[in-house]
């Protein structure tokens, strides 16, 4: 059975700024750097939650992987604009995570870029599928408050 959360909220987010390295020939950020942007602030979230990548391997046998995104990229940030990135559960199976990430920019609360995404538990060892740790779903099931406080939309 799967646990899904109000679509909209986001569990988690972060402020980001856009460095020199992120930008392409044409001074925005170049689109591949916005999957790091998600992977930073989705990171950071499974580690407020002790989901941390290194123990899951070790500890519990399992590694996190994207098995799959759709990506809207709407508006381009550039440089030195500061995004807020978040993250928010829409979904949460035996074995996967249904997500939704957004990055907005922060002076004016525009939405720049959207992605759904599945993260899927893989056996660290044979890469086959595998199940979330119990007490990982437990903590999915009733996470803490751990986003930023919201500004623009």
């Amino acid at each position: 059975m799967a646990i899904t959360a109000p679509p909209g909220e986001a569990a988690f987010e972060s402020r980001l700024r856009v460095y020199y390295e992120d930008t392409d020939a044409g001074g925005i950020v170049y689109h591949a750097n916005w999957l790091r942007y998600f992977e930073r602030v989705r990171t950071d979230w499974l580690r407020s939650l002790g989901a941390v990548h290194r123990e899951l391997a070790q500890r519990d046998g399992v590694l996190l992987v994207v098995r799959d995104m759709h990506i809207d990229y709407r508006l381009p940030a550039a440089l030195d604009d500061e995004l807020r990135v978040d993250v928010g559960l829409l979904e949460v199976r035996r074995a996967s995570l249904r997500l939704r990430q957004s990055a907005w920019s922060v002076p004016d609360g525009r939405l720049l870029v959207q992605a759904e995404l599945r993260v899927a538990a893989i056996d660290a060892r044979h890469h086959r599928a595998a199940g979330l740790p119990r007490w990982l779903l437990a903590r999915l099931a009733s996470p803490p408050n751990t986003a930023l406080p919201r500004q623009g939309p």
